[in-house]
């Protein structure tokens, strides 16, 4: 959240094991809960909410890992290319997915 249920369905299409929160009828949870799933499923947080760094840190949490969309407020289609960029930069292997 806030990001597209899109933003799963097209990164399940790349063979990932992605979930939107509200798949999880966590559409209304609070943060701290979603992070929480997040550790326990061993889940990448991909998010436009600058909370979660803020979460990551104060739990003291070295995973699952997180990308946050800064900059405003994204399009579906900026969102899909801002994290198209990210993955094409990184090695699939050092995301732990």
């Amino acid at each position: 959240m806030p990001l597209s249920p899109e933003m799963a369905s097209w990164l399940r299409s790349l063979g990932h094991d992605a979930v939107h929160a509200s798949e999880l009828s966590m559409n209304r949870a609070a943060d701290e809960l979603i992070l929480a799933a997040g550790i326990t499923q061993e889940r990448v947080i991909v998010t436009a909410d600058l909370d979660f760094p803020r979460l990551f840190s104060q739990l003291g949490a070295i995973g699952p890992g997180l990308v946050l969309l800064r900059g405003g407020n994204y399009s579906e289609a900026e969102s899909l290319e801002c994290v198209r960029r990210v993955r094409s930069d990184l090695v699939v292997a050092d995301l732990n997915v």
